[in-house]
């Protein structure tokens, strides 16, 4: 699947989800029952059909509303590795709010990332509506659904992280179905959504290839590897030390991954589905263009390549040791001489830029079109199971095993071997500026308990018992007619 997912809507695929609808679109009751109709044989009249159905899933990794903008400043924005960045006086709608922690659940971003979320989730109940009738191999089917869940967990994952409990539709919703509507209104627990997500990526992990049974036409597809990683991520967020071990214990047995020598070239076109490589969402940077919508664009050099938004916080370059290679390979300076030879304006209006959003105009694949570029986007990388098998190991009392895990991640960094005192503050440390501007700081601090602590201190405006999750959109609550209830604080 390596550069070749489009942004494909299949016939009859398009379906409301009961709300998931943005404000210049149809309401959420406003359902044509048509829409959920496929011609009888449209799925048996094509060899390539049943994983055409599964690209439309993948394809919404691409949207705007998805991973772009909106995701960067909910992940990112949020976080002490990041401010707003552009110029004061733009605001990127709402990324200042994003920036001080004085948004409301009218603030754009958060209706977005519950649209393009819920828009992912009803691809994906389409495919799984529909698979189950195909004639197809046991296990391509079984493969294929496996894929399906694996994006359908990835897409709640987002979800309950930023909201805590939302609506739970694992199904192809009925629009004439009083059931099937109240579930589209109102909100299931946070346990609930986990346990789908759980149940998702188990079925993932039974079903999916290993990355080296899959040939080269599918690299980019969801695989066992990918769905271990993400359950073990998930168990993270829920303590389950035990499980986290397991899983990362597996997947480093697999010997299916291993750390790229140079961190620097992760980012780069040629680091693209590497060794380190576990899932990434796949750009294609050539005509028909399907990059992530404005991704590069958007957090590019102001005045040179783009925004500027998402700018590295001064807090996150001075948190790097002395010769850690990650800072630079992290970082763009005004004034700095890249790999590629750019030379980056001196007189840029931020003193710093994200350099894993910087894809290169002269040494990369660009046919002109910067806004749907030839950039990946890392999910999962192998350095962060190292990481979590660190943590894992920790508390299960493994020391020699965290200490080598978390090695083997500093090693490649430049670093000498930590020592086991203060051993979870360094595993903290350590994925802070390993994962730096992946979109994880955030989720990170709440999940660890600090997030006011560490926030606060940066001089963001969070309020502990409020905060750790985001507002639920004040949009879906109007389109549920007061039904979906708003988190406590807002």
């Amino acid at each position: 699947m390596k550069k070749i997912i489009s942004k494909i809507i299949i016939p009859g695929l398009v379906i409301s989800s009961l709300f998931t609808q943005s404000a210049c679109q149809k309401d959420f009751l406003d359902i044509d029952p048509q829409v959920n109709q496929t011609p009888k044989d449209y799925f048996s009249s094509s060899n390539d059909a049943a994983s055409e159905l599964v690209n439309a899933v993948y394809s919404n990794l691409l949207d705007w509303d998805q991973h772009s903008f909106a995701w960067i400043g909910v992940s990112s924005i949020t976080s002490d590795d990041a401010d707003k960045g552009s110029d004061p006086g733009d605001t990127g709608t709402d990324k200042n709010e994003l920036d001080d922690f004085t948004f409301t659940s009218s603030s754009i971003s958060f209706n977005d990332i519950w649209a393009a979320n819920y828009r992912g989730i009803s691809f994906a109940n389409q495919a799984l509506n529909v698979l189950p009738t195909l004639e197809l191999d046991k296990d391509y089917k079984n493969r294929l659904e496996g894929e399906t869940r694996f994006l359908r967990a990835y897409y709640y994952w987002t979800l309950v992280r930023c909201f805590g409990g939302v609506p739970k539709i694992d199904k192809l919703p009925d629009p004439t179905s009083p059931e099937d509507i109240a579930n589209g209104r109102t909100r299931a627990s946070k346990e609930e959504i986990y346990k789908l997500i759980i149940s998702d990526l188990k079925f993932g992990v039974e079903h999916l290839k290993e990355r080296s049974q899959m040939e080269s036409v599918d690299m980019g597809r969801a695989t066992k590897g990918a769905a271990k990683t993400f359950l073990a991520k998930v168990y993270m967020y829920q303590n389950n030390w035990n499980e986290v071990l397991r899983l990362t214990n597996e997947v480093m047995a697999s010997h299916e991954y291993e750390l790229a020598n140079d961190y620097s070239t992760i980012w780069r076109e040629i680091g693209e589905n590497n060794k380190e490589s576990i899932f990434e969402a796949q750009a294609k940077g050539e005509k028909p263009n399907n990059g992530i919508d404005g991704y590069s664009e958007t957090q590019g050099v102001r005045g040179q390549f783009g925004w500027g938004f998402n700018t590295p916080s001064e807090d996150l370059n001075n948190t790097y040791e002395a010769n850690d290679t990650r800072k630079d390979a992290t970082m763009i300076y005004p004034g700095e001489t890249l790999w590629d030879g750019t030379v980056i304006n001196s007189d840029t209006p931020n003193p710093r830029y994200n350099e894993k959003a910087y894809f290169s105009r002269t040494q990369e694949t660009f046919n002109g079109d910067a806004w749907q570029s030839n950039k990946n986007l890392r999910i999962f990388r192998y350095a962060e199971v190292l990481l979590m098998n660190a943590e894992a190991a920790m508390h299960a009392g493994q020391t020699g095993l965290a200490l080598e895990s978390l090695n083997k991640v500093r090693n490649r960094a430049g670093l000498a071997n930590a020592t086991s005192d203060n051993l979870e503050t360094k595993i903290w440390h350590e994925r802070r500026v390993e994962l730096a501007m992946e979109h994880d700081r955030f989720f990170d601090l709440v999940r660890q308990g600090r997030a006011g602590q560490v926030l606060r201190a940066h001089g963001k405006n969070f309020v502990d018992g409020k905060h750790e999750v985001f507002p639920i959109p004040q949009r879906q609550i109007e389109l549920s007619e007061g039904k979906l209830k708003q988190n406590p604080g807002y």
